[in-house]
């Protein structure tokens, strides 16, 4: 026993010594507890793959136009079809007859490549919607396009952890691999169901390799910042127990179709409680290493502690879940699905954080502070004040120059956010889609090469049966329309209960912004003729997932903001600080969004933008930056009946600075981690939230708050009795 342990020992009553030890079961408890709940919940983390949903037509609403399209053509053709699109191309001259009678034998042997994963004996041809079609020459005579349908209806059912659409993928390239291998000919597999293929392997590093980097990243940040080597790991599996929790409840309602799970949300998913629960850990631990500067026992010290995090965790999650829920009021079901999906993990977080940590805490006590352990030595939040330590020199510095740090740091940030203007979020196509090259883009490429760019994605439109030779005559005529036939091209078009099935082929590739506005524009051509008519097809979802976007913005963006000031109000029991950090956050957010036009644009290079960016960014910014305000303000409202309002703002600012700035690194870390996966729109989501958080760190809420709040004085706290607390 240390010197130290005996005088203590010694020194405590002997119901203090019963005291401290007897509430040790309740920690055990705790952890137990939720050793049960991580080993229930954490296989379903890797098996949340199985419940995804990544194709933009399943996310649509029933009243989008493309999604009564595609209800209404069942008539047409009995099942759905999802098709690969084959792009056999000769290198640069006409096809010899023998690399033709290679392609039709390839073709006619697609029925048969066997599927060895989805089990014995089962064959392409079980997922077939149809027969393979007869290869189509392109008009140079250097390239062949097939298109083979899988029926959508049996493509995404989960077999052996793996699906019929990636299998089938897989199956017609490596068979094209091995029949044109030493020929003239490249076999390129792409269209929707390549994409998606593709999809699905950009996304398999979402089950293990993202989780592992995130986590590898906070323990580096977490050794750094507690130069301990027990307390960073007590945090890590508190952030996995979260996750595993999150997935125990998200994993049913995905597989029952309650809620939408896609590849991007599971991905966020994983650092967004990552992050969260390492966050509220650092708050929980700063505020039970504060304590035991106070009291002798880790019971005290816990109680003190939980008693002192519990609001702003609290505050801070609500936030988050309230937040991510009004995604529930978008019009798609993959930006809707990420509202109980991001909540759900956010409540995962606080729970671990609120429970299993302070059990672990009160289990090990002080010394999981080892070697660096606190010792009772009364040092208070206002000695922070002192001379040492650099947020203690912020602080001062705050204190002298309130006016000109608040002034200077909002006029910097408006700099940067009169460059939003030329963030570009118009739409990307699925060759923009990846950062890495992939067989769909390469199959796109070719087949814009030799053939109209929709060739296999057709514009599907229902018009009266009576209108259908007037509507081919007025679509043939559109700019940007290079063919308009019936069921097949060069057939007539073909009539149920007095309906007809008119489809065109777009000179665009089909998901790009030139092929939107063509649609745009066929829509409401074909709308003057009738107004019953309806466009779907492939580009028309597009172009509807981008409307739904567009309006999403409009609403959403609102509502989470009335949110966050009704929760800050309720916290802070006042009016005019939560105006000020609501202002204070979407001052950041426009500063990131400018600073990324410029990187984004000038630096990486970036194309455009998917529409969704914007709000995902808005969501993630405004709902986690805030976090920040909160965990300084209720620290400083804590500290203001003892010590006055502009007083408790440096208390508050010196001695929240470490955990504040830890949080906001660990955080900006995680999601930078999202950047590992090989897709543009989490690269362009890392960037923006990894730099807009640790801008709301290092400035909004290290400078621009605690100036401004310190020039406004007691008046911060209108209309509760506190602004009268100077």
């Amino acid at each position: 026993m240390s010197e130290y342990q005996g005088r203590r020992r010694a020194a405590e009553p002997a119901a203090e010594r019963k005291r401290r030890v007897s509430p040790r079961w309740l920690g055990l408890l705790a952890v137990l507890i939720w050793f049960v709940i991580g080993g229930v919940g954490g296989p379903l983390v890797g098996r949340l793959a199985e419940v995804q949903k990544n194709d933009n037509a399943s996310f649509l609403p029933e009243s989008a136009e493309s999604t009564e399209v595609a209800n209404a053509i069942t008539k047409f053709s009995p099942t759905n079809e999802i098709p690969y699109l084959v792009v056999m191309e000769s290198a640069g001259q006409a096809a010899a007859a023998e690399d033709q009678v290679a392609a039709t034998t390839f073709l006619e042997t697609v029925p048969t490549l066997p599927l060895p994963k989805l089990g014995s004996g089962k064959t392409v041809g079980d997922y077939l919607a149809g027969p393979v079609s007869s290869p189509i020459p392109s008009q140079d005579g250097t390239a062949l396009l097939a298109i083979v349908n899988l029926d959508s209806a049996k493509a995404d059912d989960t077999i052996n952890g793996t699906t019929p659409l990636f299998e089938t993928a897989e199956a017609l390239r490596l068979s094209a691999a091995q029949v044109f291998e030493g020929s003239s000919i490249k076999a390129y597999v792409g269209g929707p169901g390549g994409l998606l293929a593709d999809l699905v392997t950009a996304f398999g590093g979402i089950d293990g390799i993202l989780l592992a980097v995130a986590l590898g990243v906070v323990l580096v940040i977490l050794l750094i910042v507690y130069r301990s080597p027990i307390l960073p790991f007590a945090v890590l599996i508190s952030a996995v127990f979260g996750l595993a929790l999150a997935a125990s409840v998200i994993f049913p309602l995905a597989k029952h179709d309650v809620i939408d799970l896609s590849g991007q949300s599971q991905g966020i998913l994983s650092i967004l409680v990552v992050g969260a629960a390492t966050d509220y850990a650092l708050l929980m631990v700063s505020r039970f290493r504060e304590a035991l500067h106070d009291h002798i026992t880790a019971w005290d010290a816990i109680r003190v502690a939980w008693r002192g995090a519990f609001p702003p965790i609290m505050a801070s999650g609500l936030t988050v879940i309230l937040g991510l829920l009004c995604l529930t009021l978008s019009d798609l079901g993959s930006t809707s699905g990420l509202g109980p999906v991001g909540a759900l993990g956010i409540a995962g977080a606080m729970a671990t954080a609120l429970t299993f940590l302070p059990g672990v805490l009160l289990l090990a006590g002080r010394r999981i502070f080892w070697p660096a352990i606190p010792r009772v030595d009364h040092v208070h939040a206002e000695d922070k004040l002192g001379k040492h330590g650099i947020w203690g020199r912020v602080a001062r510095m705050v204190g002298q120059h309130p006016r000109r740090t608040w002034v200077t740091t909002a006029v910097c940030l408006a700099i940067a956010a009169a460059f939003l203007p030329t963030f570009k979020a118009d739409g990307i196509s699925s060759d923009q889609l990846f950062l890495t090259k992939v067989e769909s883009v390469t199959a796109n490429e070719a087949l814009a090469r030799h053939f109209p760019g929709g060739a296999g994605s057709p514009v599907q439109i229902l018009v009266p049966e009576a209108k259908a030779t007037e509507v081919m005559t007025a679509l043939k005529a559109e700019k940007g329309v290079s063919d308009a036939y019936g069921a097949a091209p060069g057939a007539p078009p073909k009539a149920v209960d007095g309906v007809a099935l008119v489809q065109a082929t777009l000179t665009d590739e089909a998901d790009s912004p030139a092929a939107l506005e063509v649609v745009q524009r066929v829509r409401a051509d074909l709308h003057g003729i009738d107004d019953t008519i309806k466009v779907g097809g492939g580009t028309a979802t597009s172009l509807d997932v981008r409307d739904a976007t567009n309006r999403d913005l409009r609403v959403i963006i609102p509502a989470i903001l009335l949110v966050i000031f009704v929760v800050l109000a309720v916290l802070l029991r006042s009016l005019v600080a939560p105006l000020i950090l609501v202002l204070a956050n979407v001052l950041s957010f426009a500063a990131t969004i400018g600073v990324a036009a410029l990187v984004f644009n000038h630096i990486f290079d970036f194309p455009n933008s998917d529409p969704s960016t914007p709000l995902y960014a808005f969501v993630f910014l405004v709902a986690l930056g805030i976090d920040y305000s909160i965990f300084l303000m209720t620290r400083v409202r804590e500290e203001t009946p003892a010590q006055g309002t502009r007083q408790a703002i440096l208390v508050g600012l010196a001695v929240t600075g470490g955990v504040i700035t830890s949080a906001g690194i660990v955080l900006a870390a995680t999601f930078s981690a999202l950047g590992i996966l090989p897709l543009l729109f989490l690269a362009q989501i890392a960037f923006l939230v990894a730099f807009g958080v640790l801008l709301d760190t290092l400035v909004v809420r290290s400078l621009l708050v605690p100036a401004l709040g310190y020039d406004i004085g007691a008046r911060i706290w209108a209309p509760s009795a506190l602004s009268k607390a100077d």
